[in-house]
């Protein structure tokens, strides 16, 4: 077991599929045990507390944020992939044999989800719902390949949440989807990923109309990425928001790729090469963190993703990278755009590793997480002893993002080892 250590000699780092993979537990690790817990303490079930330190009453005052908690079950499936032993390991749960594995945690999640929001997994905001589709057609895929599935459960999830995709995606503004019951504004991060489900889930007409509106209605040629959306006015009036968010970019890109053929496949390579270009930045240095599995040991340039602070923007470049990995393992990609997005993933989830700082014993995070235990930045270019010094408030969006960057990378680590195996390169 690799023990998060910044100083770490550059021998001490097993192959890079094997370290990120590492790492990528450690940052499962980290959320699962400083943040999760039972929902109203009843057995058979889990939840996210939505900041530490608090207490569970605490956290029940606090705002409802479904759609972070649909980002931490898409977390615990990716660790309940990497548990099946298909990659560079052999089978082996991500917390140890006497913990529940992740797809055991992420099945109590999908409960306690259910009963957190008022016995449904239907809201006011279709994004959210669409996250939450998203991440439970994922589960399914994870309960199969594991020979646990739960036809019944999944059933009734996906014709709940079909429902409400089919009933907000209506031909108002010439198509797209809402994103919300107030029908007042149809939006990239609605349209996306209900896009991306239908892909999915073998509606491929509506999947492609979708992002048809999305090409008509909200790309911006310019700069090669998609606007947030259009907003209709009480008098009927409708307004661009021009606003450009790197999650925006994620679905969209994962929903090309879905569909695929040639003129998908050529605005997934635009969209590539527009984040590396456009949602990017250097390090506080005007160094930018490098490519190996110890990022601090090469000096060979890589490019740092923005990211958007803390509360709901916590999440948005994780979610980026998650689509970027899809891209970075596409063979039907250019070799150039390929490289770009593994660039992109490798140099944020780096960077986020490189700046992380322990939790120490007597701090009051130590009474929810273990001592030793990573927390990680939400700034790439500014390291969490400052971001998040002991005493601070940490709210889970963020750790979720770097632990998606790292299962990304993780997973781009992984396809290049499969790659290299099969082709004979050492």
């Amino acid at each position: 077991m690799i023990q998060p250590d910044a100083d770490a000699a550059p021998d001490a780092i097993p192959d890079p599929a094997t370290a990120w993979a590492e790492r990528a537990d450690e940052a499962a690790r980290s959320v699962t045990h400083l943040f999760g817990q039972r929902l109203f303490f009843l057995p058979g079930t889990h939840i996210a507390a939505t900041a530490r330190p608090s207490g569970h009453i605490e956290n029940l005052r606090r705002p409802w944020h479904y759609w972070w908690q649909a980002h931490y079950l898409d977390c615990l499936v990716d660790a309940g992939f990497r548990e099946l032993g298909k990659a560079v390991r052999p089978p082996e749960k991500f917390d140890g044999a006497a913990r529940p594995s992740a797809g055991q945690l992420a099945s109590r999640l999908v409960t306690g989800i259910r009963l957190r929001n008022f016995l449904t997994f239907v809201n006011h905001y279709y994004d959210d719902m669409a996250w939450l589709a998203l991440s439970t057609l994922r589960l399914e895929r994870l309960a199969e390949e594991s020979r646990r599935p739960s036809p019944r459960r999944q059933e009734r999830i996906r014709k709940s949440l079909t429902l409400q995709f089919d009933s907000a995606s209506t031909h108002d503004l010439g198509g797209g989807t809402f994103w919300s019951t107030k029908r007042d504004f149809k939006n990239t991060p609605a349209t996306a990923p209900v896009a991306l489900y239908y892909a999915r889930t073998g509606n491929t007409a509506k999947a492609q109309a979708l992002l048809d509106w999305l090409d008509a209605r909200l790309f911006d040629p310019a700069r090669g990425l998609y606007l947030d959306g259009i907003r209709i006015r009480s008098t009927g009036e409708t307004v661009l928001e021009e606003a450009i968010y790197t999650y925006n970019q994620g679905p969209v890109l994962g929903a090309l790729l879905e569909l695929g053929g040639p003129d998908n496949l050529g605005r997934a390579s635009t969209v590539v090469r527009a984040v590396a270009e456009h949602l990017t930045l250097p390090d506080a240095g005007g160094r930018k963190t490098g490519n190996s599995a110890d990022p601090a040991s090469d000096p060979t340039p890589s490019l740092l993703l923005r990211c958007d602070g803390t509360g709901d923007g916590g999440l948005f470049t994780g979610i980026l990278t998650r689509y970027l990995a899809l891209a970075a393992n596409d063979e039907r990609l250019p070799q150039d755009v390929r490289t770009t997005a593994a660039g992109l993933v490798t140099g944020t989830a780096g960077a986020l590793w490189a700046g992380r700082r322990l939790i120490a014993a007597g701090e009051p995070l130590g009474r929810h997480g273990r001592a030793g235990e990573p927390v990680f930045s939400f700034e790439p270019r500014r390291p969490a002893s400052d971001t998040y010094p002991p005493g601070a408030a940490v709210e889970l969006s963020t750790q979720l993002q770097a632990w998606m960057a790292l299962e990304a990378v993780a997973s781009v680590a992984a396809a290049s080892a499969a790659a290299d195996s099969k082709s004979g390169t050492n």
